[in-house]
């Protein structure tokens, strides 16, 4: 892929769940354009039911779009794609195995992993391990998810959708079940992983703060038919405290996508007000 190549390019992309739904014009997402750079983290906001969830099975390849092109890394998207890793709000641990073995799962289905899986094992324990290690999950590795708190059971999704390193990080609504300090202790967890291997993230979130303080740039999205209406470049510097959350910088940035989401609810948003430059 060439420098200056996009990793995430979506060109005027639409999706209808369904060929009845494409000839009666009723579309989930619209007339989407978006270029992600290489390493570029950006999260998605906007109003229940806009389609940010329907955008992250169009990037990941588990949806295809009924019109419109999508390249990841430089090339095509025809089917699931093996570059990414997820994580969603419920961490889906499976009950029956270890921490460490809940970890090592993409490593055992996912190619080129898969087929070395039985001979490399100890290897790919290892490197669980210290993933473990590095989100504060040391000595919980032989436990069982019924033995972790749910802010654990999210740091080990997320050590899960990591291990097989992949080059896209897809979050949905990861942390939204979880109180206010153990989301910002993960926010942080989430940034440090990001700045040391410099993968791409999308996030989709209804939490403004939490956007604002990941982000290098948050775009929001229409009622549906989803499009993406607003996009605000996060000119924050780097690394983020989060002392920066109580800063009036970042507030303001904070109401003004607040004041987008709210005009979009109402209906007062034209689309001359909020159809910014994407």
């Amino acid at each position: 892929m060439e420098a200056d190549t996009p990793f995430v390019d979506f060109r005027d992309v639409w999706l209808a769940y369904n060929e009845q739904l494409l000839r009666e014009n009723h579309f989930a997402v619209e007339a989407i354009d978006l270029k992600v750079k290489k390493g570029e983290f950006i999260a998605i906001v906007g109003p229940s039911g806009c389609g940010k969830s329907t955008f992250m099975k169009l990037t990941t390849g588990l949806k295809m779009p009924s019109m419109g092109k999508i390249f990841i890394d430089g090339q095509p998207v025809t089917g699931p794609l093996k570059i990414s890793g997820m994580a969603f709000q419920a961490s889906s641990l499976l009950p029956w195995r270890t921490t460490v073995d809940n970890v090592l799962l993409p490593l055992e289905i996912v190619e080129p992993y898969r087929s070395t899986f039985k001979q490399k094992r100890k290897q790919y324990v290892e490197r669980a391990r210290r993933l473990l290690q590095k989100v504060g999950l040391a000595g919980y590795e032989d436990k069982f998810p019924w033995q972790l708190s749910g802010g654990m059971q999210q740091r080990a999704s997320i050590c899960r959708a990591l291990i097989h390193e992949p080059k896209m990080l897809l979050l949905d609504e990861p942390f939204g079940a979880l109180d206010a300090f153990t989301r910002e202790e993960l926010w942080c967890i989430l940034r440090d992983l990001w700045t040391e291997q410099q993968f791409n993230v999308i996030l989709v979130t209804h939490d403004l703060r939490e956007s604002v303080f990941l982000a290098d740039t948050v775009y929001v999205m229409s009622k549906s038919p989803g499009r993406f209406v607003v996009k605000r470049e996060i000119e924050l510097p780097r690394p983020r405290e989060l002392e920066v959350t109580y800063t009036k910088e970042f507030t303001d940035i904070v109401l003004e996508l607040r004041s987008h989401i709210g005009a979009i609810r109402s209906g007062a948003a034209k689309p001359a007000d909020t159809a910014l430059p994407v």
